[in-house]
C-alpha cells in the first residue's frame, strides 16, 4: 500500500468539515474572496451594502498588521451610509460564539513577492481565520509550520492583506495535528504549536479526530472569541488544551454553584495566562459583581503588572496604598488585581471597614495566584468571614497534600481543605511529555570527605556541629571556585542566567563577598546581584517544603535596631552601592520594592549572570533565560519543585534543559518531590478523629504529666536530666494535642482535665527548659577529621537510570499502597518522557514478570540489565525471522549504525536479505527495514 498523497487527505478534510457543519464555498482568488466576504458579512449583520458602503468597509480591513487586524476583529466597525447616517458591522459575534457564518474552501491562490496556493481555508463570516497546511503522511510536521512561515512572508500581506486575519493555523501530517496562534514571523517558533488534548490531558494527534473536536464550528469560534489573548506586547497568544479546562471549569463552577475550587498546573505551565483569562471571562458575568485577582506582593513585578492592565486599563495598582485598592471596590471597576497583604488591611483595619461594609453580601469572584503559599493563615478565614458571598479559586503548581502539609496556628491543612475540590489537574510529567516546559537534569556535587577513608561524612547526628561544616570557609571557597569554573558551560557561555539559593542571610554574606573578591583578583567577570530580608532565616528540616514569603516592610525604619538586623541590613545596603555602580542605577534599601523590581528585570534581560537568594524569587518569578540553578540549602516537597521550576521555561533549541546543581544531597528529597507531585490520586485529605478522640488523649497526657510534675512549681524540682526530659517530651505532645483541639469549633478548655492559665504556666516551664538546652547543649566539632573537596557524585536526568532507581525503591516497599504510588509515578514518567516512551511497556512488562522475584533492592539494576540484554537478542531475532535477513550480517550493520550514526545505504539493507525482492519493491523494503532498525536502536541502545 502506497502513502496516502496530500490531496487525499485535503480532500478527506474538506468533506469532513462539510459534515461538521460548514458550507464549502469555491473560492479560487482575492477577487473571489472579497465578493463571499461582502456577501457573508451581509447575510450575518442582517444588511444590504452599496458598493460605496463596502468600499468603506473594504478600506478599514485592508489597513494595519496582524496584531492590529485581530483587534478590529473584535470591535464593531463603523461605516458612513449613503444617506449620511453611521453604519455598524459586527465581524465575529463574540457574546453568542455559535452564531456566525462557517464556510470552508481549498487551494486559494494569492500572488505576492511570489505566487502560493493554500491547501485549506476556514471563513467565519467571509473572513479568512484559520488556515490548515497538509503534508503526506510520512513527512515531518515541521515542514508545514514552515510552509506557513513562507506564506507569510510572500503573499499573505498581499492585495488587500485579508490573509492577515488568520487567527489559527492548523498543521498536519494526518498522523500529528497542531495548532498555534498567528504572529509575526519573527515571533513564530515551532515550540509554541501545541496538540489538542481530551480534559485527562491524552493528546489528539490523529486529523480526523482532531477535525471532530477542536475545528467543530462552536468550538473553534469559541477558541477564537474566548480563548485568545491579544497581549500588551501585541501578541496574540491561544490557550493550550489545559489552560482552557482549567477555566472552562472555573466558569462554569461560578454559574452553576458557589463552591470553591483550585486548578494543579505544574509550575512553568502557564498557570498566570489560564488565571488571566478565567478572570477576564468572568467580569463579563452579570451575576458576578467584581472579580479580584490576588498576588503575593513579591509576585507583582513590572511584567504582571503590563499584563493585567493591558485587559483592564487602570485595573492594576502597584503601590502599598491600601485606600486606592479599597476604592476601586467602591466603584464601577470589575475586575481588581492587587496583593494579599492590601486585601487583608482593607478587611481588618477599622479605618476601612465603613467603605468595605455594602460588599459583604455581594456575588465576588476571588482568584488567588500561588495558592500553596499565600493562604495558609489567618487572611484566608478572614476572606471568607467579610464577603459572605464570595467564590474563592485558587492556582497552583504544587498542591499541599496530606504527605507534605504542615502545622501552623490553625492545625495541619490541604489546599483541599480550602478550596474544596480540584477542577483539572495537569501535572509536571503531563508537561515535560508535551514538551510544554522542560526536562531538569539534576547533579548532585560532594562538598566534603573524610580525611581516613576518603569517604563521605554523614554530618546529620544530633552531636555534631553541623553548621560549623556547612558554613566552614574553606567548603564556601571551593564551591566559589566550583560555580566560577563552570558557570560559563552550564548557561552555554553566558547566553542564560542562573540563581544561586543559600540557606541563611549571614551565609549569602560570606557569598557575595568570595564573589566580589574572586572579581576584583580577575578570576571571573560575572555580574553577581543579591536581594534579601535581613529577618529572612533557614528554612526550617522539618518545614515540608514551605518557603517563607519576606515582608518588604522589614526595610522600613527600624525604631528598636537589633544588632543582627542592622549589621545584614548595612551589609546590603553596601551590596545595592554594587549593584548601582554595575548598573548606574541609584538605589537603596527605603526604595526596596523598585529594587527588587528592578533586579528582576535585569535576570530577565540576562545582565545579572548569578542572583543570590535565600528565599526571594525561588517562588513564581518567571524567566526564559534563566536556565541554572545552584543550590546550597535544604529543600523539600514544593519548595523543592518551585525553586528546580525556575530552570525550566521553554525558550528555543539551544535551551534544552533547566541545570538544578546541588552542593548538598538532595537525591532523596527530589526523587520524593518528582514522586509525589506526579501522583493525580496523591491523598488530598488529612484524617482528623472526632473531637473526643483528641480530649480523651489530652486527658491521657495530663496524667502522665501530673505525675512527673504534680503542680507548675515542681517541675523545679525535678531531680535530674532524665526526668526533666521527660516532662519536656510529655508536655510537648500537649502542645501537640492543644494545636490540634482548636481548630474544632466546640474547642473548650471546659472539656479539658486543666484550666488555661494552668496550661499556659507549664507552658512558660517548658519554653525556658527548652531555651536553657538549646544554650549549653554543645556540638562537637569534626572541621579536623574532613577534608573539603569538591567532587560530582552523582548525576540524574530523567532517564532509564533515574527509572531503575524508582524501580529499587519500588521493589523494597512493603506496603501495597506506596508500591501503587511508585507504580503509577514510573508509569507517568515512562509517558512524559519522549525517550523513555518507547521503552515503556518492556520496563512495565519488567516490573510485572521479574521485579517479584527480585529478593534484593540493591540487586535491581543488575536484574534489569539481565532483562534488557535477553529481550535485545529476542528483538534482533524476530526482526531477523520476520524480515528473513542474516542474522550475523544484521548484528553487524547494527552496530556500524550506532558507530556511525548514518542510516544504512538500501544496498547494505538488501545485502542482508536471504531472499532478493523485484528492482521494484526494494526502495519499499529497504525503507520498511531501515524503518525497524531505527525503532531498534530507539528502544534498545538510546538513553540506556
Amino acid at each position: 500500500m502506497t502513502t496516502q498523497p496530500e490531496q487525499i487527505l485535503e480532500e478527506n478534510l474538506v468533506q469532513q468539515l462539510t459534515e461538521t457543519g460548514y458550507t464549502k464555498v469555491v473560492i479560487k482568488d482575492e477577487a473571489d474572496l472579497i465578493a463571499n466576504l461582502r456577501t457573508q458579512l451581509e447575510k450575518h449583520n442582517k444588511c444590504t451594502l452599496s458598493a460605496n458602503e463596502f468600499k468603506q468597509v473594504l478600506n478599514v480591513l485592508s489597513k494595519g498588521n496582524i496584531f492590529e487586524k485581530a483587534t478590529t476583529l473584535r470591535q464593531k466597525l463603523s461605516y458612513t451610509k449613503d444617506d449620511g447616517s453611521t453604519g455598524y458591522l459586527q465581524l465575529i459575534n463574540q457574546i453568542h460564539w455559535c452564531k456566525n457564518q462557517y464556510q470552508v474552501t481549498h487551494q486559494v491562490t494569492m500572488t505576492g513577492k511570489y505566487e502560493n496556493r493554500y491547501d485549506v481555508t476556514i471563513l467565519i463570516n467571509g473572513l479568512p481565520l484559520v488556515q490548515i497546511e497538509l503534508k503526506k503522511r510520512g513527512l515531518e510536521l515541521k515542514e508545514a509550520f514552515n510552509q506557513t512561515v513562507r506564506y507569510k512572508r510572500h503573499s499573505y500581506s498581499a492585495g488587500k492583506g485579508l490573509f492577515q486575519f488568520i487567527q489559527l493555523f492548523v498543521i498536519s501530517n494526518g498522523v500529528n495535528t497542531k495548532y498555534y496562534a498567528n504572529n509575526p514571523i519573527g515571533a513564530l517558533t515551532f515550540k509554541q504549536t501545541f496538540y489538542w488534548a481530551d480534559k485527562e490531558n491524552k493528546i489528539i494527534t490523529q486529523l480526523n479526530e482532531f477535525t471532530n473536536l477542536f475545528l467543530e464550528p462552536c468550538h473553534l469560534s469559541k477558541m477564537i472569541t474566548k480563548y485568545m489573548v491579544l497581549n500588551s506586547s501585541k501578541l496574540m497568544m491561544v490557550l493550550r488544551p489545559y489552560q482552557y479546562y482549567a477555566t472552562e471549569a472555573i466558569v462554569q463552577r461560578v454559574k452553576n454553584s458557589s463552591k470553591f475550587g483550585y486548578i494543579w498546573h505544574t509550575t512553568g505551565s502557564g498557570k498566570t495566562l489560564t488565571s488571566f483569562k478565567a478572570a477576564q471571562i468572568l467580569t463579563n458575568l452579570d451575576e458576578v459583581t467584581k472579580v479580584v485577582f490576588v498576588v503575593d506582593r513579591k509576585d507583582l513585578d513590572y511584567q504582571t503588572i503590563k499584563e493585567f492592565n493591558s485587559f483592564s486599563e487602570g485595573s492594576i495598582d502597584a503601590t502599598n496604598n491600601t485606600n486606592s485598592l479599597v476604592k476601586q471596590f467602591s466603584d464601577d471597576t470589575k475586575l481588581i488585581v492587587t496583593t494579599i497583604q492590601k486585601l487583608n488591611t482593607a478587611i481588618y483595619k477599622p479605618k476601612y471597614l465603613a467603605k468595605m461594609e455594602r460588599l459583604k453580601k455581594e456575588r465576588i469572584v476571588f482568584i488567588f495566584d500561588e495558592c500553596h503559599r499565600s493562604q495558609f493563615g489567618e487572611t484566608h478565614n478572614r476572606i471568607k468571614a467579610f464577603f459572605e458571598n464570595s467564590q474563592l479559586f485558587g492556582f497552583t503548581g504544587t498542591p499541599i497534600f496530606a504527605d507534605n502539609s504542615v502545622k501552623n496556628d490553625l492545625g495541619k491543612r490541604t489546599t483541599k481543605d480550602l478550596f474544596d475540590e480540584c477542577l483539572h489537574k495537569y501535572v509536571i510529567t503531563d508537561a515535560i511529555r508535551d514538551k510544554n516546559v522542560l526536562k531538569f537534569s539534576i547533579e548532585y556535587i560532594s562538598t566534603f570527605k573524610s580525611k581516613e577513608d576518603n569517604e563521605s561524612v554523614d554530618i546529620n547526628a544530633d552531636s555534631i556541629d553541623k553548621t560549623e561544616v556547612m558554613e566552614a570557609p574553606q567548603r564556601l571557597n571551593n564551591i566559589a571556585e566550583y560555580i566560577i569554573a563552570n558557570h560559563s558551560r552550564k548557561t552555554k557561555a553566558n547566553k542564560f542566567t542562573a540563581i544561586f539559593c543559600v540557606s541563611n542571610v549571614k551565609t549569602l554574606i560570606k557569598y557575595y563577598e568570595l564573589f566580589k573578591t574572586k572579581k576584583e583578583q580577575g578570576k571571573h567577570d560575572l555580574n553577581v546581584a543579591t536581594i534579601f530580608s535581613y529577618r529572612a532565616n533557614e528554612l526550617p528540616e522539618d518545614a515540608n517544603g514551605f518557603i517563607p514569603d519576606e515582608d518588604y516592610d522589614d526595610f522600613k525604619v527600624v525604631k528598636e535596631p537589633a544588632t543582627i538586623y542592622s549589621h545584614t541590613r548595612e551589609k546590603l545596603e553596601s551590596f545595592i552601592v554594587d549593584y548601582n555602580e554595575m548598573f548606574n542605577t541609584n538605589y537603596d534599601t527605603l526604595q526596596f520594592y523598585s529594587y527588587y523590581q528592578d533586579i528582576g528585570q535585569r535576570v530577565k534581560h540576562q545582565d545579572v549572570d548569578i542572583l543570590l537568594v535565600v528565599n526571594m524569587f525561588l517562588t513564581g518569578f518567571d524567566s526564559k533565560y534563566l536556565n541554572t540553578i545552584y543550590v546550597d540549602k535544604n529543600l523539600r516537597y514544593h519548595g523543592l519543585i518551585q525553586a528546580y521550576s525556575r530552570t525550566n521555561r521553554i525558550l528555543n533549541e539551544l535551551k534544552s534543559q533547566g541545570n538544578v546543581v546541588c552542593f548538598r544531597n538532595l537525591k532523596d528529597n527530589t526523587d520524593e518531590a518528582i514522586t509525589l507531585f506526579s501522583n493525580k490520586d496523591a491523598i488530598e485529605e488529612i484524617i482528623v478523629q472526632p473531637y473526643e478522640d483528641y480530649t480523651k488523649k489530652f486527658t491521657e497526657a495530663i496524667e502522665r504529666l501530673k505525675e512527673i510534675a504534680p503542680t507548675v512549681d515542681s517541675v523545679n524540682e525535678l531531680p535530674s536530666e532524665t526526668e526533666i526530659l521527660e516532662f519536656v517530651k510529655t508536655f510537648r505532645q500537649l502542645m501537640r494535642l492543644k494545636n490540634v483541639l482548636t481548630t474544632f469549633t466546640e474547642f473548650s478548655y471546659d472539656d479539658l482535665d486543666i484550666t488555661e492559665q494552668e496550661f499556659a504556666d507549664y507552658q512558660t516551664k517548658y519554653l525556658d527548659i527548652r531555651d536553657d538546652v538549646k544554650q549549653h547543649k554543645e556540638k562537637v566539632s569534626i572541621l579536623n577529621d574532613i577534608d573539603f573537596e569538591i567532587e560530582l557524585i552523582r548525576r540524574d536526568e530523567i532517564n532509564v537510570a533515574y527509572i531503575l532507581t524508582l524501580l529499587a525503591k519500588l521493589a523494597g516497599s512493603k506496603k501495597p499502597k506506596d508500591q501503587e504510588q511508585q507504580r503509577k509515578t514510573i508509569s507517568d514518567i515512562l509517558a512524559s518522557n519522549s525517550e523513555l516512551r518507547s521503552k515503556k511497556e518492556l520496563i512495565e512488562r519488567f516490573i510485572e514478570e521479574n521485579l517479584p522475584l527480585v529478593r534484593d533492592s540493591d540487586l535491581v539494576a543488575d536484574e534489569f540489565d539481565n532483562y534488557w540484554t535477553i529481550e535485545k537478542k529476542k528483538a534482533v531475532q524476530l526482526l531477523s525471522n520476520e524480515e528473513n535477513l542474516d542474522y550475523k550480517k544484521l548484528v553487524d550493520l547494527i552496530s556500524n549504525y550506532l558507530f556511525t550514526r548514518k542510516t544504512p545505504l538500501r544496498d547494505d539493507i538488501i545485502n542482508l536479505l536471504e531472499v532478493r525482492p523485484s528492482l521494484r519493491e526494494r526502495a519499499k523494503v529497504s525503507e520498511r527495514i531501515t524503518t525497524k532498525i531505527i525503532d531498534f536502536v530507539e528502544i534498545f541502545i538510546d538513553g540506556m
